[in-house]
């Protein structure tokens, strides 16, 4: 899913017929408007209840006496002619505790894409935050974030997503349909043919037990995961790692689970969690295309291995389910190295998607070293 509506854009606003927008804070009030906005330029809205948990519902949110929840621009009308939303996430490294932010669903009306960097400037400008994070960046939005001199994170490949198919015949056809080709649906079952042959021959096909390992499928996050993320945290406290906190598991992927589009699958030992997966519905429904993406993993320092089981059974789910296919992004050491191991197919993104920049000196050199990072698609909003 893009998070951001846009073309290219100068850093000056251009001569325009229009007269100059107001901007302003937005408010839980903008709802209407700005759901209005977001579908009007393809982007895929939330209802006014999951869209108003991103911050309600947010631990960290409440940690502030007052929070931005983003920023709007109005044309002389009031309407409501561009929005960035602005989510506050907790991180830490080093024994301290941050605070990030992370934009989301950045849209500016056609006839005022040339404010959209006065607009995104409240959120690389606002105070109190100690690192600025945008995890689903656009081909047109990556510009902007250069101007802004946020950088690419570095570790992991964020411009390239593996993958499996898991439903051959509707993958096919939706291949068909990106290519716009005609006859596509007769075409589409010796294409479907062809593929499942080729992966079982060459292994892509991920198919039977591995080791008889139990993996759950988790409806809700209980005490282990708290138990569990204070384990990760303190094997790792050299590493940059976003909070998984139960309370922070359970407001990010709460509505999500409830509508089945986020799968949350666990390895216990004994009365403990091992390892745990979390999988999310990356759609597109321009194509017909229905795809579930792994967003994180974790487990103890060396047991990476245990991401072969819980893949296996994502898999074998999203066939049952008739999704498409499974895909990874932005994986990086041996996580994505055993993501490799199975044999995926490869697509190239338009864009790199991990841009981040912080004003703090230290911090930014510390960031500097790939090893400092464990980036998945948990981080910013690629996942909310």
């Amino acid at each position: 899913m893009e998070k951001s509506v846009l073309e290219p854009v100068v850093s000056k606003p251009a001569v325009s017929k229009t007269a100059p927008p107001r901007f302003r804070e937005a408010s839980f009030s903008d709802y209407p408007q700005i759901a209005t906005l977001e579908s009007r330029y393809g982007l895929q809205t939330k209802t006014y209840e999951e869209w108003t948990h991103l911050w309600t519902q947010n631990p960290t949110y409440r940690q502030f006496s007052h929070w931005p929840i983003g920023w709007v621009c109005e044309n002389e009308q009031n309407e409501i002619v561009g929005c960035v939303s602005n989510i506050p996430l907790a991180y830490g490294l080093d024994s301290r505790n941050l605070v990030a932010a992370t934009s989301r669903s950045l849209v500016v009306d056609t006839r005022y894409r040339c404010y959209a960097f006065s607009l995104l400037s409240r959120f690389f400008k606002q105070p109190n935050v100690d690192l600025l994070l945008n995890t689903t960046v656009n081909a047109p939005a990556s510009k902007l974030q250069e101007m802004f001199r946020a950088v690419r994170v570095p570790a992991g490949v964020w411009n390239r997503s593996a993958f499996w198919i898991t439903n051959y015949r509707a993958f096919a056809a939706s291949l068909l349909a990106r290519k716009k080709l005609p006859a596509a649906k007769a075409v589409s079952y010796p294409l479907s043919a062809g593929l499942f042959v080729r992966d079982t021959l060459t292994g892509r096909a991920i198919r039977g037990p591995h080791n008889g390992i139990p993996v759950e499928f988790c409806t809700q996050f209980d005490a282990r995961f708290d138990r569990f993320w204070a384990s990760v945290r303190n094997s790792s406290p050299r590493r940059l790692l976003a909070t998984r906190s139960r309370e922070v598991l359970d407001w990010h992927f709460r509505h999500a689970i409830e509508a089945n589009r986020a799968w949350v699958l666990a390895i216990s030992q004994g009365s403990e969690l091992a390892a745990y997966g979390v999988f999310r519905r990356q759609d597109n429904p321009t194509l017909g295309l229905f795809r579930m993406r792994l967003v994180d993993f974790q487990t103890a320092p060396g047991r990476t291995e245990l991401l072969k089981p819980i893949l296996h059974s994502a898999l074998e789910r999203c066939r049952h389910e008739g999704i498409h296919m499974l895909e990874a992004i932005g994986f990086c050491g041996e996580k994505q190295r055993l993501i490799d191991s199975l044999a995926p197919y490869y697509r190239e993104l338009t864009s790199w998607r991990y841009f981040y920049k912080t004003n703090d000196w230290h911090l930014a050199a510390r960031l500097e070293d790939p090893q400092t990072w464990d980036a998945t698609c948990f981080d910013g909003d690629a996942s909310l």
